[in-house]
């Protein structure tokens, strides 16, 4: 029998109680039912996060997928709100299986970006599994979603329809151009945004002759617009939640839109290339592994390690400090290239040229170390270009704790594994926010979650079988 709203209560048996008090049914009484869809390796039950975090005490609904939205899921997590994310059963975030595997076949990047946060398993292409996610939503302060513009109004899950249910409910809304204007219903994928946002075009090699772009835009080899837009939409959500405080204080509804585009994401750190544009008419192009306007700060080029001698090692230094750059020169030996010609940093991007091949020409002459040590000692800003081995056995990385080993799956029966991870950043003085569990298996809190709605095991079973829930 169809599971619709004039019913709901009598199915679910709702009861009224709070947060630290919810039910939550026993996998005894579910473990026939859960088995499908657990993988080999369960997850050992969450510890309830610290109650002085900042976000303690806020319940965040994520409906959304691959990275920008979870992304700041993440990030809202780790200090302290309560995550539930809903994914389709069966098949899970895409993410999942994103990259490399795991022993256990997921990927490890989404064990990372799902770390902390819980995991119901619900089709929200079926009308109850809409339904589920509308009392899921009464009893949040905030919903996140990536998807298309409209998806969400479609499922009947939009703000008009669930604010008169939750006035005060919080939607964090991550789309490639914003949920207004004639671009709004266009797929957002993060590299067409990075690219309508002017980011593309000034990373790459420049056209000597016009200083534009030579042959096609480098791009980072990570999705860097949808962790930016992750960043923003997490930084709209607190901004949200410290605006609801102060209607709350004023005996007003403190529901409210966060619209975060993946373009304009990116458009915000475009630093002064608009008014640059604006009052001087300048088109900035790229500028290679320099930045325009700016000398010096480069990448040099250093002899082979003896461990890798056909490749080649690289540095940056960052010079471009008045002082900096004439310690820089004395310290290989040009003191030639110091005086009032090169005083000031528009005098050195006049003699780019020249300061940038007296450099190359020293640093290429020597082992990387040494270049470190000469630098360093002299007080210029200085350090090798590295990959993730170096970073990860790197000795500031590990003062800081800045990669931890998280535990995945059940430790205690010799079934688990550990995972690094990066820290979750920034680090916030007198805050214990770590942590707490790796990305759940797909479901693995399905029904700790409709227990909290007061769903029988009788209900749960039947949406199981019907596809409805995972």
């Amino acid at each position: 029998m169809p599971l619709t709203l004039p019913t709901w209560s009598s199915a679910f048996k709702v009861t009224t109680r709070t947060r630290s008090s919810r039910r939550v049914i026993s996998h005894d009484m579910a473990s026939q039912h859960s088995a499908r869809r657990m993988s080999t390796v369960t997850a050992d039950a969450p510890p309830a996060p610290s109650g002085d975090l900042p976000l303690s005490g806020i319940r965040v609904l994520e409906l959304g997928q691959l990275i920008a939205g979870p992304f700041c899921g993440q990030l809202l997590g780790h200090f302290g709100a309560e995550i539930i994310k809903v994914e389709p059963p069966s098949t899970g975030d895409p993410l999942r299986v994103w990259r490399e595997l795991d022993i256990d076949g997921t990927s490890p990047w989404f064990r990372s970006i799902a770390r902390n946060k819980k995991s119901i398993a619900i089709d929200l292409r079926k009308q109850e599994g809409r339904e589920i996610v509308k009392q899921l939503a009464v009893r949040s302060d905030v919903i996140v979603e990536n998807f298309k513009p409209g998806t969400l109004e479609k499922w009947g899950l939009g703000p008009q329809e669930l604010h008169r249910e939750n006035p005060s409910l919080i939607f964090t809304r991550v789309s490639g151009y914003g949920q207004t204007g004639p671009w709004a219903s266009r797929p957002g994928y993060a590299s067409v945004c990075e690219a309508e946002s002017g980011f593309r075009f000034i990373n790459g090699q420049p056209d000597p002759n016009t200083g534009l772009l030579l042959g096609p835009p480098t791009r980072p080899n990570i999705s860097l617009g949808d962790s930016v837009a992750g960043l923003h939409a997490a930084f709209g959500t607190v901004l949200a939640l410290l605006s609801k405080q102060k209607k709350v204080s004023r005996g007003e509804q403190g529901g409210e839109m966060v619209d975060v585009s993946i373009m304009e994401s990116m458009l915000n750190l475009m630093e002064g290339i608009v008014p640059e544009y604006d009052r001087k008419g300048k088109v900035r192009g790229p500028s290679g592994s320099s930045v325009t306007g700016i000398v010096p700060t480069n990448a040099y080029p250093c002899l082979p390690l003896p461990s890798t001698p056909a490749s080649p090692t690289y540095i940056i230094i960052g010079a471009n400090g008045d002082t900096l750059y004439a310690r820089l020169m004395r310290a290989i030996d040009r003191e030639d290239l110091i005086g009032t010609l090169y005083a000031h940093n528009h005098h050195r991007v006049a003699r780019q040229g020249e300061i940038e091949e007296a450099i190359s020409a020293w640093t290429s002459q020597r082992q990387v170390e040494e270049v470190l040590t000469i630098l360093e000692g002299a007080g210029v800003p200085v350090g090798r270009v590295v990959g993730v081995k170096e970073i990860v056995e790197g000795e500031q990385v590990k003062a800081r704790g800045a990669v931890e080993d998280v535990e995945v799956g059940c430790s205690r029966k010799g079934e688990g594994w550990k995972v690094k991870m990066p820290r979750v950043f920034p680090v916030l003085e007198g805050c214990d926010a770590k942590t707490r569990w790796a990305g759940p298996d797909l479901g693995a809190h399905t029904e700790e979650i409709l227990g909290e709605l007061g769903l029988n095991v009788e209900s749960i079973i039947r949406l199981r079988e019907e596809g409805v829930i995972g």
